[in-house]
């Protein structure tokens, strides 16, 4: 049963590999049935906020990650009204998280008010599964393309520039 489980995993990896790609592309992901919208209440105004002040340390490491961020073509140059600053959070293993501060955006956006399923209904619906899995696409967050008319409101500022 084990091989099979096996074989039947590779099999999936293999048809979805357009999905769960060993390694990103340098590209934006492609246009799918579903993009991320970001819709805001009526009458809201570009968020704008200045730069946070960064540690050198942090400025260094926000130039490489902004490098390897327009490498892969997931970010540009942009001259948006909107733009909010970058933070750093530590990661596990001590490297720095570049973080892009959204929360006024957040503020003005339209809430999906979709309920979030309870666990405890998930779990009386796997009470009798034998087989469970778990899946941690690469870098997750750049995989879901962006709409294109969202794609503005998504600007973030540095001391080097707007992206």
């Amino acid at each position: 049963m084990l091989e099979n489980l096996h074989k039947k995993k590779k099999e999936l990896l293999k048809e979805f590999q357009d999905i769960l790609p060993d390694n990103l592309p340098n590209e934006l992901p492609p246009y799918r049935m579903h993009q991320h919208k970001i819709m805001e209440e009526p009458g809201s105004k570009p968020t704008f906020r200045a730069p946070y002040r960064l540690s050198p340390t942090e400025l260094v490491d926000m130039k490489k990650q902004i490098k390897y961020l327009l490498a892969k073509g997931l970010i540009r140059p942009s001259t948006s009204p909107y733009g909010v600053p970058v933070l750093f959070t530590p990661k596990p293993d001590g490297s720095l998280r570049m973080c892009i501060d959204y929360r006024a955006l957040n503020m003005q956006t339209i809430k999906n008010k979709y309920p979030i399923p309870r666990i405890d209904d998930l779990l009386d619906q796997l009470r009798r599964a034998t087989v469970f899995s778990k899946l941690d696409p690469q870098s997750g967050y750049w995989q879901i393309r962006m709409a294109d008319n969202s794609i503005h409101k998504t600007a973030f500022r540095t001391r080097y520039g707007s992206y």
